[in-house]
């Protein structure tokens, strides 16, 4: 049951990936921010009163919906309205929210049940739509629908009054094409190479198999005899916040591409150990046919099993601190620089697609690739996949840190 809510809460925000890249160039970045607010109460109405389990599986495809919309506008927004100086410390708090979000559930959950959590979990929306209300619209959109003096109101909001409001706006309106996108277009370089490049993004992130170590992180510790299974969940959720409050932090500083680099090999080296682990605790191959990771840690005997418990305590930490370093903000902030304004709602909501019909197959899929290739030769291809996105990040993933949203879109232009 707990991995089928979980596959339709992915396929729900895969649809609101779609939803989203509609909305986003339809109705504007703020308006779109506050209608997520009626699936996710919905959503959570429908969950509190759940007679059955198809109200559940209602419930959680409403607020999958609405989490897909949100993945796609809000760094789209923040992207839109912070200074270059800061828009990677500011797009990187979008994955900080979203971990202390998951850690503050994970918490409440320890002692609420799950009709209050749901009731518990309809506040922060309400919250976004009331703060929304008294936030502008993104210059660069007010402007694109030919609204120059509210631009200007939104640049004087978002600057403050001591600022050259005049000069941004034209440097905005340098860039901006009034006319629609039609099809023939992607064969652009300069439209399709940065769809190419957030597509690609997006799959290596949940190819890296974060959502398989996340669901497992709890029978890993149980393992390792940590004295109370339900704290491993706000163990792991502390270490995602903790590192990817130092991402925000230090990715201004170090650009995106350094700290793509550092994660995605903590992440192969920790993903590596993983399958080292698996294929020195798991008795013989042929348990392989059995592809629960707690049936089959529940048969290794308990010498074997406690000797090396702290190396799959060790992975599972390395792993979750390097995904929480790179792989896990930076995508999203990317997705939100590298796209020229015309094309910025389709190939988001491309992006966000990718990622949530990825994170759906490798949940759903998990059980199948340890049935296939057995624990250690899973983890150990998601190492691999690790090694490539290095290598994807070192050939074609730029550089966009200190760059405005013109100067990134006129360096695709160029190339």
């Amino acid at each position: 049951m707990q991995t089928g809510l979980q596959s339709v809460v992915t396929l729900g925000a895969a649809a609101g990936g779609v939803l989203g890249g509609y909305l986003v160039d339809k109705v504007g970045r703020k308006l779109s921010l506050m209608l997520c607010s009626i699936p996710y109460v919905s959503g959570y109405i429908v969950i509190i009163s759940a007679q059955n389990i198809w109200m559940l599986y209602f419930g959680r495809i409403l607020t999958g919906l609405a989490s897909g919309i949100t993945s796609l506008v809000v760094p789209v927004y923040i992207s839109e309205v912070s200074h270059p100086k800061i828009r990677g410390m500011l797009g990187s708090c979008v994955q900080l929210m979203v971990v202390t979000g998951i850690l503050g559930a994970y918490i409440a959950g320890i002692t609420l049940k799950w009709r209050w959590l749901a009731v518990f979990c309809c506040f922060p929306s309400c919250i976004m739509l009331l703060f929304m209300f008294f936030m502008p619209e993104t210059p660069r959109f007010l402007l694109n629908q030919n609204k120059r003096s509210e631009a200007i109101a939104s640049l004087q909001f978002l600057r403050g009054p001591h600022v050259d409001h005049e000069w941004e706006c034209r440097q905005i309106e340098a860039n901006v094409e009034e006319e629609g996108l039609s099809f023939s277009e992607f064969k652009n370089p300069s439209i399709h190479r940065p769809l190419l490049i957030g597509v690609a993004l997006m799959f290596f992130q949940q190819v890296t198999g974060i959502n398989a170590v996340m669901f497992y992180a709890e029978t890993i510790f149980e393992a390792a005899n940590f004295k109370d299974g339900r704290m491993a969940s706000v163990v792991v959720g502390s270490i995602q916040v903790c590192f990817t409050a130092v991402a925000a932090l230090i990715i201004d500083k170090t650009g995106r591409k350094v700290l793509l680099y550092i994660s995605g090999i903590i992440m192969a080296l920790s993903t590596a150990l993983f399958g080292l682990y698996f294929k020195m605790v798991l008795p013989t191959p042929n348990n392989s046919s059995h592809p629960d990771l707690l049936f089959t840690l529940n048969t290794v005997s308990l010498g074997t099993e406690s000797s090396l418990s702290w190396l799959a305590v060790v992975s599972l930490g390395l792993f979750v601190a390097g995904f929480a370093l790179g792989w896990g903000p930076i995508p999203w902030l990317v997705m939100s620089e590298i796209f020229p304004l015309k094309a910025k709602g389709i190939s988001s909501g491309a992006c966000v697609l990718t990622n949530w019909v990825m994170a759906f197959l490798v949940t759903k899929e998990f059980h199948d690739l340890i049935d296939f290739l057995t624990s250690y030769g899973t983890f150990w291809l998601f190492s691999a996949f690790c090694c490539m996105n290095v290598i994807f990040t070192a050939f074609y993933v730029p550089e966009t840190k200190g760059r405005t949203l013109e100067q990134i879109e006129a360096y695709f232009r160029r190339s």
